[in-house]
């Protein structure tokens, strides 16, 4: 007992002692930056390393996998005709490197007037990678934040608002190439508009802000980020549509009609009136031997 006495009137004097309040803060000052450190967020210089890796990834692999058309600083590449081998991708931004690889359409197979969708030779997180690189060149469209790219956040009626805007947007600006179901349809010099139906939201997004290929380029000065959103949610609401024209030939607009109208169509007229002109000339003949 007298031990613990004498321990504790010890610790009295030191805590009274010159040291004892330096001691205190130095132990909460660490004590605190510690754990600050561990839950705070990373700081801007840990992020700007980041990305300064990301974009060196980025660089190393379009070197390897696009420079060959698209030049070593994406500058683009010529023919000695002045045609392109490779656009220049300086300004394209993120978001147009995240539709043409992430669609499969780069890189491209087969030299052609349009690039088909196939089966993408990247990763997400290359692409991403290549687009930091792309879009650390000079300003372009960034990749679309989420909230742009669906109306499950709305209320039912809030939704169907949004259905009905993006429907008349549609309708008086896209169907002229993607017909009145979305399905697509030719396009004059070998290029076509695709199937849109299937198209993932975030793509759309990117196909409406970039144009790529034979596509108007609709900016956020055209369409507002809340437009387009209404687009893609009408674009959702035709999957489910059922047909109400009954059979509709593949809902590939004017080339599938038009072939219809005259091969069956007019086919069928030409056939009958070589019918009747037959059916006449047996009759005449018919007549002439009687008599």
């Amino acid at each position: 007992m007298r031990f613990l006495n004498r321990s504790a009137a010890s610790l009295s004097r030191h805590r009274r002692g010159r040291l004892a309040g330096l001691v205190l803060l130095l132990v909460g000052l660490i004590i605190s930056g510690g754990l600050y450190a561990t839950f705070s967020p990373a700081s801007s210089a840990t992020q700007s390393k980041t990305d300064a890796e990301l974009v060196e990834e980025g660089r190393q692999l379009f070197l390897t996998g696009c420079s060959f058309c698209h030049g070593q600083n994406a500058e683009g590449i010529t023919t000695v005709n002045g045609q392109f081998v490779g656009p220049s991708l300086v300004g394209v931004g993120a978001a147009a490197v995240d539709f043409q690889m992430g669609t499969g359409r780069m890189p491209l197979t087969i030299p052609g007037q349009q690039a088909p969708s196939k089966p993408g030779a990247y990763t997400d997180e290359e692409i991403e990678a290549i687009g930091a690189y792309v879009a650390s060149l000079a300003p372009g469209p960034a990749v679309p934040d989420e909230e742009y790219l669906t109306i499950e956040n709305l209320s039912d009626e809030e939704q169907q608002e949004a259905i009905s805007r993006g429907g008349q947007i549609f309708l008086t600006n896209c169907t002229a190439c993607h017909n009145f179901s979305g399905k697509g349809g030719a396009m004059p010099r070998g290029g076509y508009a695709p199937n849109i139906l299937n198209t993932d939201p975030k793509h759309i997004y990117e196909a409406m802000l970039t144009g790529p290929q034979s596509m108007d380029t609709f900016s956020n000065g055209n369409l507002s980020p809340e437009e387009k959103r209404d687009v893609i949610a009408y674009v959702g609401s035709m999957r489910d549509m059922p047909g109400y024209g009954g059979f509709s030939m593949g809902a590939l607009g004017p080339v599938s009609e038009g072939m219809f109208a005259w091969l069956v169509g007019l086919g069928s007229l030409v056939g009958f009136a070589i019918w009747i002109a037959a059916h006449t000339t047996r009759t005449k003949k018919k007549k002439g031997q009687e008599a």
